[in-house]
Protein backbone atom coordinates (compact mmCIF):
# COMPACT_ATOMS: atom_id res chain seq x y z
CA UNK A 1 0.00 0.00 0.00
CA UNK A 2 1.19 3.50 -0.80
CA UNK A 3 2.37 6.02 1.78
CA UNK A 4 -0.12 8.90 2.01
CA UNK A 5 0.66 12.23 3.68
CA UNK A 6 -1.88 15.00 4.17
CA UNK A 7 -0.45 18.42 4.97
CA UNK A 8 -3.19 20.46 6.58
CA UNK A 9 -4.13 23.22 8.98
CA UNK A 10 -6.50 23.00 11.93
CA UNK A 11 -9.43 24.99 10.58
CA UNK A 12 -9.50 24.11 6.90
CA UNK A 13 -12.79 22.72 5.55
CA UNK A 14 -11.11 21.23 2.47
CA UNK A 15 -8.62 19.46 4.73
CA UNK A 16 -11.52 17.90 6.63
CA UNK A 17 -13.12 16.79 3.35
CA UNK A 18 -9.87 15.22 2.13
CA UNK A 19 -9.38 13.35 5.41
CA UNK A 20 -12.99 12.12 5.35
CA UNK A 21 -12.62 10.86 1.78
CA UNK A 22 -9.49 8.92 2.70
CA UNK A 23 -11.10 7.54 5.88
CA UNK A 24 -14.22 6.50 3.95
CA UNK A 25 -11.97 4.61 1.54
CA UNK A 26 -10.11 2.94 4.43
CA UNK A 27 -6.80 4.50 3.40
CA UNK A 28 -4.08 4.68 6.03
CA UNK A 29 -2.50 8.14 6.03
CA UNK A 30 -0.46 10.50 8.15
CA UNK A 31 -1.66 14.03 8.88
CA UNK A 32 0.92 16.79 9.20
CA UNK A 33 -0.39 20.01 10.71
CA UNK A 34 1.41 23.00 9.22
CA UNK A 35 -0.50 25.62 11.24
CA UNK A 36 2.01 28.23 12.36
CA UNK A 37 4.95 26.29 10.89
CA UNK A 38 6.39 28.83 8.45
CA UNK A 39 9.37 26.68 7.48
CA UNK A 40 7.24 23.67 6.62
CA UNK A 41 4.72 25.88 4.74
CA UNK A 42 7.59 27.36 2.71
CA UNK A 43 8.88 23.88 1.89
CA UNK A 44 5.38 22.76 0.94
CA UNK A 45 4.95 25.70 -1.41
CA UNK A 46 8.33 24.99 -2.98
CA UNK A 47 7.56 21.27 -3.36
CA UNK A 48 4.08 21.72 -4.82
CA UNK A 49 3.99 25.19 -6.31
CA UNK A 50 0.84 25.78 -4.25
CA UNK A 51 0.27 27.88 -1.15
CA UNK A 52 -3.03 26.27 -0.13
CA UNK A 53 -3.88 23.28 2.02
CA UNK A 54 -4.50 20.46 2.02
CA UNK A 55 -1.61 19.21 -0.01
CA UNK A 56 -1.65 15.46 -0.43
CA UNK A 57 1.31 13.28 -1.31
CA UNK A 58 1.08 9.66 -2.41
CA UNK A 59 4.41 7.84 -2.31
CA UNK A 60 6.19 11.21 -2.09
CA UNK A 61 4.41 12.49 -5.23
CA UNK A 62 2.31 15.62 -4.76
CA UNK A 63 -1.17 15.06 -6.18
CA UNK A 64 -2.75 18.37 -5.13
CA UNK A 65 -5.54 19.19 -2.73
CA UNK A 66 -9.05 17.97 -2.08
CA UNK A 67 -10.34 18.84 -5.56
CA UNK A 68 -7.61 16.79 -7.23
CA UNK A 69 -8.04 13.93 -4.75
CA UNK A 70 -11.79 13.78 -5.44
CA UNK A 71 -11.16 13.86 -9.21
CA UNK A 72 -8.70 10.97 -8.90
CA UNK A 73 -11.32 9.01 -6.96
CA UNK A 74 -14.03 9.68 -9.56
CA UNK A 75 -11.77 8.64 -12.43
CA UNK A 76 -10.58 5.45 -10.72
CA UNK A 77 -6.96 6.63 -10.78
CA UNK A 78 -6.81 6.91 -6.99
CA UNK A 79 -6.95 3.12 -6.65
CA UNK A 80 -3.97 2.78 -8.99
CA UNK A 81 -1.94 5.35 -7.06
CA UNK A 82 -2.78 3.74 -3.73
CA UNK A 83 -1.77 0.30 -4.99
CA UNK A 84 1.78 1.62 -5.26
Amino acid sequence: MAEVLVYRTRFCPYCVRAVRLLERRGVAFQEIDVSGDDARRAWLQEATGQHTVPQIFIDQRPIGGFTELAALERSGELDQLLAG
